[in-house]
């Protein structure tokens, strides 16, 4: 058996390792790709002229995710603010919660769709939304019901949306240096001055950076995602001491066949399991789980199961 705090922090560590990792291996991409692009335009390499451009770009893209991100999933999503009334045990579950770990109680909203799922965003705690589909809210009894929302909790308790909004810009902020160096005609280069040996080492990993560094960086980026899913889960339990709960309605969801229809690529990651259900088994579902959201539920209810 698992201690719940130990699998928690074992959890956290390695969330904390692949971030940096990731943080590392992001300086090192935009640092080359930015003096590559120097080099085009004739500077020298070695400069930091060019990572302002990153930085101003990945500071209004981190501002508007930040400040507007809730707003703008609540709006695609369809939800609506919960009622009291209909929703009772979402609404008294979550003010349970919330005086069990200290925090404000989030803004509680509904998606009207059979698909059972949710979801937390928002930028802090005092700033935070939970996010249920009517489907989740009917199909699981209030034990099970604990266990997700105690899961979406422990998403804003932990600051995953901060981080995962962090990381998105990045990701983002690669791809398109990527994508801005590689469109250049690199046979054409600007400048007057012969090229040295510094120069044509920085073009060589601009270019090889440029075509594998966005496809690393969105592997490394799922990771952080499905780490942050398992650690959700543990503080799930520390905060319901009842494991079955979570394991008894992570089953209930996955067996649910039912798509999200108010799900999109942009918000997939947010919900406690995959909306899209999407199935594939085999040697090709080992390569294709890099590239997935969430871990398998399988994986999920087998590190649950050490708990009890």
């Amino acid at each position: 058996m698992d201690n719940i705090y130990e699998a928690s922090q074992r959890n956290k560590i390695k969330s904390t390792i692949l971030v940096i990792l990731f943080l590392l291996f992001s300086a090192l991409v935009i640092y080359v790709i930015i003096n590559a692009i120097g080099i085009y335009l004739g500077y020298e390499p070695g400069g930091l002229s060019y990572l302002g451009i990153a930085l101003i770009f990945s500071g209004v893209s981190t501002y508007v995710s930040y400040y507007y991100s809730d707003r703008i999933i609540l709006k695609i999503s369809g939800a609506r603010p919960a009622d009291r009334n209909k929703e009772f045990n979402f609404y008294t579950i979550s003010e349970n919660i919330a005086l069990a770990t200290g925090m404000p109680r989030p803004k509680l909203y509904v998606i009207e769709d059979t698909a059972p799922n949710a979801f937390a965003t928002g930028r802090n705690p005092e700033n935070a939304v939970v996010c249920a589909t009517t489907g989740l809210l009917s199909k699981l009894n209030r034990t099970e019901l604990e266990g997700v929302i105690a899961h979406e909790f422990s998403h804003i308790k932990n600051y995953d949306i901060r981080l995962m909004s962090l990381v998105s810009v990045l990701v983002g902020t690669i791809a398109l240096l990527a994508d801005w160096f590689l469109r250049m005609d690199l046979h054409a280069r600007r400048g007057d001055k012969k090229s040295g040996q510094l120069d044509m080492l920085f073009m060589v990993l601009g270019i090889l950076f440029a075509i594998v560094s966005p496809i690393i960086a969105k592997v490394i980026q799922l990771a952080i995602s499905r780490r942050r899913e398992f650690a959700a889960d543990a503080s799930s339990v520390a905060i319901t001491r009842q494991p079955n709960g979570l394991m008894s309605a992570l089953k209930k969801i996955a067996e649910d066949h039912e798509p999200l229809e108010a799900a999109n690529k942009a918000t997939a990651h947010l919900y406690i399991e995959n909306p899209f259900k999407e199935r594939i088994g085999g040697a090709r579902g080992i390569f294709s789980n890099l590239f997935n959201t969430h871990p398998p539920v399988e994986k999920r209810i087998e590190a649950l199961s050490k708990m009890i």
